[in-house]
């Protein structure tokens, strides 16, 4: 909502409360870059001790202000944050930047310290920044505030960054200042007590001086909110975020294929994924994508042109680039003529374009005029190794100049040089993105154009899907009066059912010539399967029966399985039975699940089955609710995607099929929160989308519902 932290980041007055003269403290160092800022504002220095401070005149309390304080900054030992805050609230402040560390960072005591604090600052209508923060900054001149310790000052830009780490903070400050990137707004958002990255998304996201959102994140304060704010932002501004803390969670105690499989921050790729957010490995990586995309437009395809004095660059360029899945077309025949006669005779003009090593400012000038009209190419990549022999600043002139005569995006890449050199220094004052490894242009490029490709997509749409509730509630709860820690086999199959995900057609047997009879009813072959529910993975112990064509082969398979398991597991009182199911033939088989994440919720899961889950993890995730599209990237980001699509004489299966039993799977979740995970087990696909069902289910409940 446009306006709503403004009494933060553009307050008309300020109190720094802990205010001191003490050259190195944190008090000293926060009100002297508020006034070296030049803020434009009131500034109120607060410390019972001290009457004038950095020759402004001090006051005991906030309460003896004599003005409206939109801000407090709060510098105080935490033992007396809650009188602070009574005394700010008292005084009708609206905006509380907490700097005091010692919350709950530092363990249970500091955690219970802090919900203290934000009851008081919820008691007066008060929103706070921190506690355990590093400070805020607008750099727009009509405010110019600097309300951190840092040692630097940030230039006006149009990126807005948001830190959960203060040390961070100031690394990626120095980092936007080295490689020549404004700031419009900076927020290190400590413990997020109360503003969290959500609050922040919401303000810059209809913040006209805000074009680019950069995040550094451990975790996430509501990630499903998160999630709607991205959807609608990265339509207009992109969002890039290094997001640490990868690791496994929860995947030993899982007890499906999908919870076992749903670790590795699977959450949240899928968040990205499905938000159209660009996720880098590291700061360095950020500060290229967030350099590039500020100064540069992002490219309208993924064709790429190299132009280079050195053939090795190239290559290290060409190879990350077709790995990242980028293009490097050939040249239009024009463009052919146009530069031939720049190379020595007999030079073949490819892409990439090597001018060899003794080309200048001059060669690489009149090649690059070229090469930006060529309609095949979408964005280039000028590299340069600087010999001794030429001067790199007439290169990097040369490259400027060619910015000026076209729309498309332009990356330098200078290798062999430092930031600090002259034809650096030239390039980033004319918002030419500039880089020391081609590999760095590459990659900044292909995260750029994932991006682009989430701008052309459609939003696609939420598919509503009615069930038979009523049934599936009362099979839930038969099965927790029953004490079951899992709803399977003939259960299992209802349920997909009453939400119309197609089930193979199958009935119990009690014994040898029952089953015979079933199966001469169903017809053609037929696969039979011990139903044992302890028994989970039937393959192990011979308790699966395939391709049986004729009553008596089902007879026999009977009884050679009733022996097996009947000797394996000899305590067993459960009368001894089997499924009998008509066999699917023809298709692929893949596996859909869902497992729970205690942050994210319900995460659908979709791969392709047997080895390809067992062994290669072939297998996609996103958050619930799907949308139709959703459920489309899942199944065609699979690596195997090629053997649903038709490989090597076999027929295409029938997609859409695939995508409504995903759809389906998605509802059920939603309106059922008793299931913690989900496998149906296997699902094969056909070409038939008659013949594509479900073969097996298994609902695991979740405990304490």
């Amino acid at each position: 909502m446009k306006g709503k932290l403004d009494f933060i980041f553009r307050p008309q007055s300020i109190a720094v409360i802990g205010a001191t003269n003490r050259k190195g403290s944190i008090g000293r160092e926060l009100l002297h870059n508020i006034i070296d800022y030049e803020f434009e504002g009131k500034v109120f220095p607060v410390n019972p001790t001290k009457s004038v401070i950095h020759s402004i005149k001090c006051y005991s309390t906030i309460l003896d202000v004599p003005d409206q304080v939109d801000l407090a900054v709060i510098v105080v030992s935490k033992e007396h944050t809650l009188d602070v805050l009574a005394q700010c609230g008292e005084k009708g402040v609206k905006g509380i930047l907490m700097i005091t560390a010692g919350f709950k960072e530092t363990g249970h005591a500091g955690a219970e310290l802090e919900l203290k604090v934000l009851e008081m600052v919820n008691k007066y209508g008060m929103r706070m920044v921190g506690p355990n923060c590093f400070g805020i900054i607008n750099a727009d001149p009509r405010v110019h505030l600097d309300a951190t310790f840092s040692k630097l000052r940030p230039s006006f830009g149009k990126i807005g960054l948001i830190s959960q780490s203060g040390a961070m903070g100031e690394a990626i400050l120095a980092q936007a200042q080295d490689v020549r990137i404004g700031i419009s707004m900076f927020a290190s958002i400590g413990n997020k007590a109360d503003i969290n990255e959500n609050d922040m998304l919401e303000y810059w996201g209809d913040d006209p001086t805000v074009e680019v959102i950069l995040l550094y994140l451990e975790n996430f304060a509501d990630p499903r909110g998160f999630t709607t704010l991205a959807r609608r932002i990265t339509r207009n501004k992109p969002i890039v975020i290094v997001k640490s803390g990868k690791t496994t969670k929860g995947a030993a105690a899982a007890s499906s294929h999908t919870g076992a499989l749903a670790g590795l921050d699977v959450s949240v790729e899928a968040l990205f994924e499905q938000t159209g957010i660009v996720r880098v490995n590291t700061i360095e990586e950020m500060f290229d994508v967030a350099n590039a995309l500020a100064k540069m437009p992002v490219p309208k395809g993924n064709r790429v042109a190299i132009v280079t004095n050195a053939g090795g660059p190239g290559i290290l360029a060409t190879d990350a680039l077709i790995g990242a899945g980028m293009k490097l077309p050939e040249f239009s025949p024009k463009t052919v003529s146009a530069i031939q006669p720049i190379l020595p005779p007999g030079t073949a003009v490819n892409n990439p374009l090597d001018l060899v090593a003794g080309a200048t400012g001059v060669e690489f000038k009149k090649a690059l005029s070229h090469v930006v009209k060529d309609p095949n190419i979408d964005s280039v990549i000028a590299i340069c190794v600087p010999p001794v022999t030429i001067d790199q600043t007439l290169v990097a002139d040369a490259i400027i100049e060619t910015s000026k005569i076209t729309k498309l995006p332009l990356y330098a890449c200078f290798m062999g040089v430092t930031y600090g050199t002259g034809a650096f220094e030239r390039l980033k004052e004319h918002g030419i993105p500039a880089m020391i490894f081609p590999e760095s242009a590459a990659t900044t490029l292909a995260l750029i154009d994932k991006y682009r490709r989430w701008l052309s997509r459609p939003e696609g749409s939420l598919v509503k899907v009615v069930g038979d509730k009523k049934k599936v509630a009362a099979i839930i709860k038969k099965n927790r009066q029953e004490q079951k820690e899992a709803v399977i086999g003939d259960e299992a199959l209802q349920i997909l059912s009453c939400y119309q995900i197609p089930v193979a057609s199958y009935k119990y047997a009690f014994s040898k010539e029952e089953a015979g009879r079933i199966a001469a009813k169903i017809g053609g072959p037929v696969v039979i399967k011990v139903n044992t529910p302890f028994i989970l993975h039937k393959t192990e112990y011979g308790a699966v029966a395939v391709d049986l064509r004729t009553p008596a082969e089902v007879v026999s398979a009977y009884a050679d399985m009733e022996k097996r398991i009947t000797k394996a597991f000899p305590k067993s009182k459960e009368q001894f039975s089997v499924v009998v199911q008509e066999m699917i033939t023809g298709g692929v088989e893949t596996v859909i699940g869902m497992t729970t994440d205690p942050s994210f919720g319900a995460l659908i899961m979709f791969g392709l089955g047997g080895i390809y889950v067992e062994v290669m993890k072939d297998v996609s995730f996103r958050i619930a609710p799907l949308t139709d599209l959703d459920a489309r990237d899942m199944i065609e980001s699979l690596k195997g995607y090629k053997l649903l699509t038709g490989f090597r004489g076999s027929k295409p299966v029938n997609i859409a099929s695939v995508e409504d039993s995903i759809l389906k799977l998605s509802q059920l979740v939603l309106d059922f929160p008793d299931f913690a995970e989900i496998d149906i087990n296997p699902f094969i696909v056909s070409a038939d989308e008659h013949a594509t069902k479900a073969v097996d289910a298994r609902f695991v409940l979740a405990k304490g519902k």
